[in-house]
């Protein structure tokens, strides 16, 4: 992707957040001077890697297949292993209308996907075969607000502003948005987006980026080159 459309994304989704009445932490605004003014008292942040997040999956199609997220606090994986502490993350996502988020599990995260405004949220889910891998003929039961509801392979959730659904280890889901654009909370354990994202094809979690202008902000992808 083109730092370019990066920054161009950041803006335009800056502002359906605030639409929404939600307002990012101060180091949102960070430029990448202040960020590394700033990058000895943010260690957790970086750390966490907490921040702006916006992928096309290596495909190079973001308008089709891509996703805008924000991670606004993360925990420690060390503190989850020992059942205690900070074991939860939380995020801000977008989802246009039709833009796709592939087909994925996670090995590890149990996670509260939540329409917060906007469009109809579409979630399709599979569940997983003996070994763990996407199964074509398995469903599963998921949670939507606490409600149990049961899911065949292939079933698509429709979920309209304020509803949510529970995605454990081993619900395979992917989504989009339907209608428009879906502003989308994200509540969960300990966050992974190195290691603990499992897709169904062989694609890639994070973009590489063209450097044709400077950038407005720093993605969490780019802490280790600009910060390290």
């Amino acid at each position: 992707m083109k730092r370019s459309k990066i920054n161009e994304i950041m803006a335009a989704a800056e502002d359906l957040i605030h639409h929404y009445g939600f307002v990012l932490p101060p180091f949102a605004n960070w430029s990448p001077d202040q960020f590394k003014a700033n990058a000895p008292a943010a260690a957790r942040v970086i750390s966490g890697r907490c921040g702006w997040d916006i992928t096309d999956y290596g495909q190079g199609r973001f308008d089709q297949m891509g996703l805008f997220l924000f991670t606004l606090r993360n925990g420690l994986l060390s503190d989850l292993q020992r059942g205690g502490g900070m074991c939860y993350a939380e995020k801000l996502l977008i989802s246009r209308q039709d833009q796709l988020s592939p087909m994925h599990t996670h090995a590890i995260k149990a996670e509260d996907i939540i329409n917060r405004g906007g469009a109809t949220l579409v979630v399709e889910l599979f569940g997983s075969d003996d070994q763990g891998h996407c199964a074509p003929d398995r469903g599963g039961v998921v949670l939507c607000d606490g409600i149990a509801r049961p899911y065949a392979a292939g079933d698509k959730l429709k979920l309209a502003p304020g509803e949510s659904v529970t995605l454990m280890p081993g619900d395979w889901h992917a989504f989009w948005g339907e209608g428009g654009d879906v502003l989308i909370g994200e509540v969960s354990t300990v966050n992974d987006d190195e290691t603990d994202n499992i897709f169904r094809e062989p694609i890639g979690r994070f973009a590489e980026i063209e450097e044709d202008v400077a950038p407005t902000h720093l993605l969490v992808s780019d802490y280790a080159a600009w910060l390290g």
